[in-house]
């Protein structure tokens, strides 16, 4: 499968991948175009297809073994992938304070006061340890003291017409 794949991407033009996007989907069709294969290596491991833990594993591994055999293909790719993530991430805090609520704006924001009483607003676009909790809204939990450990991002707002920076939750502690 390492070397089917590895083949793959070695025989894309590199020139018209330029972002993450293109990158991600040059990797998945890589893959979907031998499913066969893939079936194998996850059946040859025993993984359940819809354990997202146990599959991304599998997909590590094969990643892992492309680098050891210095895959240029995947090099190429791989660095694409790891660029766009540099360059799209901003500031990381963490931000705590009283959980007021949740604001649901195409997207669910959870809305803090810090200690000098000034309104924080996060965005939860992701699973974040916890989020499940949240699901159903704040119930219980409104009120209660929690720490927000957040990524800024920056992300296109169709309504407003432009790119923004916003606060991405990817840890919520209740203190």
């Amino acid at each position: 499968m390492t070397d089917t794949v590895c083949n793959c991407l070695t025989r894309l033009d590199m020139k018209k991948i330029t972002n993450k996007a293109e990158a991600n989907a040059a990797m998945t069709n890589c893959i979907t175009l031998h499913l066969d294969m893939f079936k194998n290596v996850i059946d040859e491991r025993n993984v359940d297809i819809n354990d997202r833990q146990a599959m991304t594993k599998v997909g590590i591994d094969i990643g892992a073994n492309m680098m050891k055999n210095g895959c240029e293909g995947f090099i190429k790719v791989s660095s694409i992938l790891a660029q766009d993530e540099v360059d799209n991430k901003g500031e990381t805090g963490t931000t705590s304070g009283v959980l007021k609520r949740i604001d649901n704006k195409g997207f669910n924001y959870f809305a803090i006061t810090d200690i000098n009483k000034s309104e924080k607003s996060f965005i939860w676009l992701r699973e974040f340890p916890g989020s499940e909790k949240f699901t159903n809204g704040l119930g219980d939990y409104a009120g209660r003291k929690v720490k927000i450990k957040w990524d800024e991002i920056e992300v296109y707002l169709p309504a407003a017409k432009g790119y923004y920076k916003v606060k991405e939750i990817v840890e919520l502690t209740l203190e």
